[in-house]
């Protein structure tokens, strides 16, 4: 006959394998929660659900929980809700009874609130604890700024409250500010700042008057930022992202875009989410920095490109800005149509016609683009009279011509044929690429060659053919530059620097990685033009 102590291990380990079991069944029963929720980063499948907090986050959101949890109760002055903390079942009654039933109280006064220190709070970096490697349920340490994972009592935040005596802790899901060890949620306005940087918010209005805001922000440092033009960390050779982004962040409806997650909450892709969630801290006008990382938008590329663009290793912004905005529009559209505001930005449409060598075969066929590609003439093999290499120039018109319908391009792949171009459809905003490095079977070569080109008032009609517009529409043939990536150093090497127009000012901005500075319209055409972005007048 067993003793008591046996039948009470007995029935403990009974309890502790059905509470596993229960918790599995939980996960299993709640692994793709909905994403019409407060933070727009929850939607991500699967990326932040959890036994605990998170779960019942969703729980109330879809309305499954009862109204005994979503109604909280008030006893002795306080407000009580359902507690949903973590690692923490030391009770014996059953896990939807017990757990459920459970209480938090939320006060407006919280002794630790003075230990806040928001010059250590970043949350631009992946939110995993820094003990567990864990991506669930995690909690930032208001007073440290670490990140720790759960706040029951034998959870890693708890054990960090106990150790450190740091006692201020925010969900950075659900965005909720606990005290621990004691436990109660902590209700106070003066933590709202914290939130705002958490997970920037706009409204239609913030949106409207952005490129009417001459305003500068302040940093917890002192110094002063302009929202929209605020630097990138380079986190080891990218800058050919951060060139791109900056780059793209001039385009107004894409950017406007962005700043509503309510406009993507249907899209499950991260790359989308992080896009989003860069592009609300780039033109947020109270973070506590002057800069941004776009480390978790990296993380993300790295994944949804299969690490062809990764950290560590320079890659073209040409091709990068290629595969962006294909994978962008490929996981924005819907079933219903083929388009999106990828799409209704940046694709044109090319009429090609091609004629094979040797034979009589003629295609034409309509192409849509979303950048065009310019051959640059090629250098001079000779220096001049002062033994000094030729800077070779040509204007951005003479390139243009590849797209007027007569001049011939001959290409070699697939295979051997000319072609003639022409332009059918212009795009809202158009990108440009001039084709300066070639590659062989030994080296990557760099074209030197300048080009000449208005910043603004390029009007095409002049130069190519355009097709006669429908009706009443007027033909919009008129492009200002809003951005201009320059390539310098040696083919393979070197580095990326881009030129912005602030619309707000119509100033422009020379942008490398963190450095930010005013410059004069006629430096940005002075370099050596690799990509760029012009903006249709309307």
């Amino acid at each position: 006959m067993a003793s008591k102590r046996e039948m009470a291990t007995g029935d403990r380990v009974e309890e502790e394998e059905l509470d596993s079991e229960s918790k599995r069944q939980r996960v299993d029963g709640n692994s793709s929660p909905p994403v019409s929720i407060a933070n727009p980063l929850s939607g991500l499948a699967n990326n932040y659900a959890d036994i605990d907090e998170e779960e019942d986050y969703y729980q109330r959101d879809k309305g499954t929980v009862s109204n005994n949890r979503n109604g909280g109760s008030r006893q002795n002055g306080h407000t009580y809700e359902g507690d949903d903390d973590s690692d923490e079942d030391d009770s014996g009654k059953q896990l939807f009874a017990g757990r459920y039933s459970r209480q938090v109280e939320v006060r407006r006064d919280c002794p630790y609130l003075d230990t806040v220190n928001r010059q250590v709070l970043d949350f631009d970096f992946e939110k995993f604890c820094s003990v567990s490697l864990s991506n669930l349920n995690v909690y930032a340490c208001l007073v440290c700024g670490k990140y720790y994972q759960g706040r029951g009592k034998r959870s890693h935040a708890y054990t960090h409250s106990l150790e450190a005596g740091h006692h201020v802790y925010i969900n950075l899901l659900t965005e909720k500010v606990y005290c621990l060890p004691d436990g109660y949620e902590i209700n106070d306005p003066s933590l709202d700042d914290i939130r705002h940087v958490l997970n920037p918010r706009f409204t239609a209005k913030d949106v409207e008057q952005l490129d009417k805001n001459k305003q500068w922000s302040r940093a917890l440092d002192g110094s002063s930022y302009l929202p929209g033009m605020v630097g990138l960390n380079n986190i080891k050779e990218t800058d050919f992202v951060n060139v791109t982004i900056q780059s793209l962040m001039r385009v107004t409806p894409l950017r406007n875009f962005f700043l509503i997650p309510e406009n993507y909450q249907h899209c499950k892709s991260p790359l989308v989410h992080r896009f989003g969630e860069l592009t609300r801290k780039i033109w947020h006008t109270r973070n506590f920095k002057g800069q941004v990382s776009p480390h978790e938008f990296l993380q993300a590329v790295m994944k949804a490109s299969k690490k062809r663009f990764r950290i560590g290793a320079q890659s073209d912004p040409v091709e990068f800005v290629s595969w962006l905005l294909n994978t962008l529009h490929a996981d924005l559209k819907t079933s219903k149509t083929n388009t999106s505001i990828i799409y209704e930005c940046f694709q044109g449409e090319l009429e090609v016609v091609k004629e094979i060598p040797n034979t009589r075969i003629n295609e034409t066929s309509k192409m849509p683009f979303l950048m065009l590609g310019l051959d640059l003439p090629p250098p001079p093999l000779f220096m001049d009279v002062m033994e000094k290499n030729i800077i070779p120039q040509v204007a951005l018109f003479n390139i243009l011509k590849k797209f007027d319908g007569e001049t011939v391009t001959e290409v070699v792949r697939p295979h051997i044929a000319r072609m003639q171009y022409r332009v059918t459809r212009l795009p809202k905003y158009m990108i440009l690429h001039m084709r300066r490095f070639t590659k062989n079977n030994f080296f990557v070569e760099k074209n030197p060659t300048l080009v000449n080109f208005p910043v603004k008032n390029l009007e095409l009609k002049d130069y190519i053919p355009l097709p006669t517009p429908k009706g009443n529409q007027k033909l919009r043939s008129k492009y200002d530059l809003i951005a201009n990536i320059v390539h310098d150093g040696k083919p393979g090497e070197g580095s990326y620097r881009a030129f912005v127009q602030r619309k707000s000012e119509e100033l422009w901005y020379e942008m490398q990685d963190l450095h930010v500075s005013e410059t004069l319209p006629h430096l940005v055409a002075l370099s050596e033009a690799y990509m760029q972005i012009y903006e249709q007048q309307q």
